[in-house]
């Protein structure tokens, strides 16, 4: 365990260091020209990029991303999980010009801020729950008009592996308004980089993009498969993880919640 926090340890400083670097100089560019340009996307794309190669040569997590094939051309919501700072970047290179749902809060940091504005980051003020919906959607219909995915993460926060699910309906109020295809993502992520963890575990973080859900569904109908997709296809990324072995201490809640997930597995099969 002290190898694999020193491992960590290094990483996040890495990964912090040139987060900031990256963010001073994307937002130092976006005070003069407040929109995308070639060399502040490139900076973006290293950011991720190098993050991904990061995390696997320094703290011994791999990404394994699959499904892509199941995102339509065109304007589309990319609705994903969200369990680690990983999510963010993994999935990023299937997104061609993403605009991330972003909390206010986060827009409101100087520089991190003017650089998510100038990259087609959308802001949404959670604290004002529904009332935040109109403002949110103005932003996401621009950005469709723009040649835009929007990138959204359903739960708002980050999760726990097999934590009870807690979708917002904002998602669903998008999908209705917008009249777009959303694009379910699964993952595993939170096994490896967890939500309240300092120390990174070594294994293979996967993502797996599903079928789209197409427009035509109501917005109560979509939110309910939403969840469903998800939380399936996320479960079964988890049980095929701890099949493959946990190099992490699994506690006894976790533990729990593995062996009845095995169970349900094992009794669908058997079904």
């Amino acid at each position: 365990m002290i190898v694999q926090a020193m491992r960590s340890l290094v990483f996040y400083a890495i990964y912090l260091t040139q987060t900031v670097i990256i963010a001073v100089i994307v937002g130092t560019v976006a005070l003069f020209i407040p929109r995308r340009t070639a060399f502040t996307w490139a900076l973006v794309r290293y950011w991720c990029f190098s993050n991904a190669f990061l995390v696997r040569a320094v703290a011994g997590i791999g990404t394994a991303v699959t499904g892509a094939e199941n995102i339509p051309a065109g304007g589309c919501i990319i609705a994903a999980k969200h369990q680690s700072d990983w999510d963010v970047f993994a999935i990023f290179p299937y997104t061609e010009r993403p605009a991330y749902i972003v909390k206010k809060e986060l827009m409101r940091i100087p520089f991190f801020g003017w650089a998510a504005r100038s990259l087609d980051c959308i802001e949404v003020d959670r604290k004002r729950g529904g009332d935040a919906i109109p403002a949110m959607m103005a932003q996401a219909r621009d950005a469709v008009h723009r040649g835009c995915r929007i990138v959204i993460f359903p739960e708002g926060t980050r999760t726990m592996p097999l934590a009870a699910p807690a979708y917002k309906f904002g998602v669903a109020r998008m999908y209705a308004e917008l009249n777009v295809p959303v694009v379910p993502v699964a993952l595993n992520s939170g096994l490896f980089w967890g939500r309240n963890s300092l120390i990174l575990w070594p294994g293979r973080a996967r993502a797996r993009f599903l079928p789209a859900i197409m427009p035509g569904l109501s917005a109560e109908a979509m939110h309910q498969r939403l969840e469903a997709d998800i939380e399936t296809a996320s479960n079964d990324l988890i049980l095929r993880a701890a099949h493959e072995g946990l190099s992490r201490p699994v506690p006894p809640e976790l533990r729990d919640k593995l062996e009845a997930l095995e169970r349900s597995a094992s009794g669908s099969e058997a079904g």
